[in-house]
């Protein structure tokens, strides 16, 4: 298993699509817990992802208790993405097998997800910012891990 985005019932379907972009240009594993506020695969969705969405790896689970019985077979640690971490995402030492976990654009995650996560990182902001973008948090921080752990792809030009 390699480093994956997992996305906690996405409200927003472009926020999702331009992930399983990333995902796809950055050779990630997206995993969307249903239900989403959207049906996955519609318009904006499909007009955010643009040609990559067929390129992308990407994991329906019917429930979180559906992903948390894949990841408890096949995965790492749930590291959580929220703005009641306890470390800075830089600060965090990330692991290859890790899944990066973002709450709805709308509610983050209920309480009962936190409990179950890892680890818990937050995106330093400045004093009266509630929050980023879910997929600018999401590229931050995957962008972070994968740094750590030496997973970017080399360019075929290097």
């Amino acid at each position: 298993m390699s480093l994956a985005i997992a996305l906690y019932e996405p409200d927003i379907a472009q926020n999702a699509g331009t992930l399983a972009r990333f995902c796809a240009c950055l050779d990630l594993a997206l995993h969307i817990i249903e239900p989403a506020g959207f049906p996955v695969g519609d318009a904006g969705f499909r007009r955010a992802g643009m040609d990559y969405l067929d390129r992308a790896a990407i994991h329906r689970h019917a429930s979180f208790a559906a992903f948390e019985a894949w990841r408890a077979n096949d995965a790492g640690r749930l590291v959580l993405a929220t703005t009641k971490g306890a470390v800075p995402y830089a600060d965090f030492a990330f692991r290859a097998d890790d899944v990066l976990l973002l709450g709805r654009e709308s509610a983050g995650v209920p309480e009962a997800v936190h409990e179950v996560a890892d680890a818990r990182v937050v995106v330093p902001m400045v004093a009266g910012a509630r929050s980023l973008n879910v997929a600018v948090a999401g590229a931050m921080i995957a962008g972070e891990a994968l740094r750590q752990v030496g997973g970017f792809a080399r360019a075929a030009s290097l």
